[in-house]
């Protein structure tokens, strides 16, 4: 890895993705929890669908909130293991991907041009919202991974245009995604999920799938608006990182790479790719 971080380098750019990453550290519990087969499938096939391996993997999880956006900037990120009550093995799981400090700066500065405050974080390690997925589209572990974090008042505009600002990474390699849940009502799992989750799935897919730029912008700044939109999303921590990686592909299309309908007895849940 260079210590200088250039773009553009590629011909193309990458798309970008907002999966929903599942349910703790499920990859390690197929026994116990085999309700994440087509998740599998489609993370597995990422690499073919990309085309090409990405130069470095930029990666904006549920699990990290800051006052202040933040970016994980160790060169050997440690694992942070932030779900509880599963067996002991689960926290013992590694994911060896190199961080890239070189990457974190050229972050750091295409936020700033555009205005934003943000901070570098040396030791900000992968929580399962990266490592989890990543596990299971790129096992190998070899591609360097850096975290941005949200911002905790989780402003769909803002990140929206933080997302607008980081977009050529693409042009230099970086795969950008947002790892969240399309749905994340934990205390409404099941058939009672049925309703609310395929209301607001129907919602979201409309809007990222047939809408493109600034028309998609503003349906997404009033999401909480949409149908079911508070039962699916209490609070909106597992959505934001999905207005990233829209703002990183404004004016592209999504795609649905991954649905089901009845997820946990009832849950209908998807991700998507731009570009």
């Amino acid at each position: 890895m260079s210590d200088h971080w250039t773009i553009p380098t590629t011909p193309l750019p990458l798309p970008t993705y907002f999966i929903s990453h599942g349910g703790g550290p499920w990859p390690w519990m197929k026994d116990q929890m085999s309700d994440f087969e087509a998740l599998e499938a489609s993370l597995q096939a990422m690499p073919q669908a990309i085309g090409a391996t990405p130069k470095a993997i930029l990666v904006i999880s549920g699990h990290w909130q800051e006052s202040t956006l933040s970016l994980s900037s160790a060169a050997q990120p440690p694992m942070i293991y932030d779900y509880s009550g599963f067996p002991a093995h689960t926290y013992r799981v590694q994911y060896p991907a190199p961080g890239s400090p070189a990457l974190a700066e050229q972050v750091r500065e295409l936020l700033s041009s555009a205005g934003f405050a943000v901070n570098l974080n040396p030791r900000r390690g992968f929580d399962h919202g990266t490592f989890v997925p990543l596990a299971v589209a790129y096992p190998e572990a070899t591609i360097p991974v850096v975290q941005l974090s949200m911002q905790r008042d989780y402003d769909p505009a803002f990140h929206l245009a933080v997302g607008q600002a980081i977009a050529p990474l693409r042009q230099a390699g970086v795969l950008i995604i947002g790892s969240g849940l399309s749905y994340h009502n934990l205390r409404q799992l099941g058939p009672q999920a049925k309703q609310p989750s395929h209301q607001f799935d129907q919602w979201l897919t409309e809007t990222l799938c047939t809408m493109k730029g600034m028309m998609r912008h503003h349906q997404l700044t009033r999401w909480s608006q949409a149908s079911a939109a508070r039962m699916a999303h209490p609070q909106e921590d597992h959505l934001v990182p999905l207005f990233v990686a829209v703002g990183a592909a404004t004016n592209e299309l999504g795609d649905r790479v991954y649905h089901e309908d009845a997820l946990f007895g009832g849950v209908a849940v998807s991700s998507f790719r731009f570009g």
